[in-house]
């Protein structure tokens, strides 16, 4: 029988500026995907829920590879490969990474004082920094909604 489902909080309240308010909703789904792998234990974090291979520490995998291509500029010659995990990696270690790609990310963030301004792309055309953010929001809201669903068949466990 399903659990319950909780309440979730809204993204906070940042401030009147515009960035504060993008910046709210990004931050309030990164730590709703992380907290979706925390405590799964193996191998139900790796193994795949769905026919397309899809796992929960793929999903913060592969989030981590979006953050440092779309703020930092780092390419990816294998975007499927990025939903693998390795068999070495750990739910510590691929929420560390994580974790380290959205810190790099805010810090290209919080630079930018425009957000008509390009984000830094070596080589290939530059979005601005608010097409960045509202891009890394869908990104982020579309695999927090995967993560929902593969967490709730691991262990019947929804909401935040």
């Amino acid at each position: 029988m399903p659990r319950p489902r909780r309440r979730d909080t809204p993204p906070p309240r940042t401030g009147p500026a515009e960035k504060d308010v993008l910046r709210g909703f990004l931050d309030h789904l990164r730590s709703a995907v992380a907290a979706k792998a925390r405590d799964v234990p193996e191998p139900q974090v790796r193994t795949p829920g769905v026919p397309s291979g899809t796992s929960l520490l793929g999903l913060v995998r592969h989030l981590a590879h979006v953050e440092r291509f779309t703020f930092l500029g780092e390419e990816t010659a294998d975007w499927p490969g990025t939903f693998r995990p390795r068999p070495g990696e750990t739910v510590d270690s691929v929420l560390a990474d994580y974790r380290d790609a959205c810190e790099r990310a805010d810090a290209v963030i919080d630079a930018c004082t425009d957000l008509t301004q390009p984000v830094a792309r070596p080589g290939r055309a530059a979005p601005s920094m608010r097409w960045a953010l509202v891009h890394m929001i869908e990104e982020t809201g579309r695999h927090a909604g995967h993560a929902d669903i593969l967490r709730e068949l691991i262990d019947g466990s929804t909401g935040r």
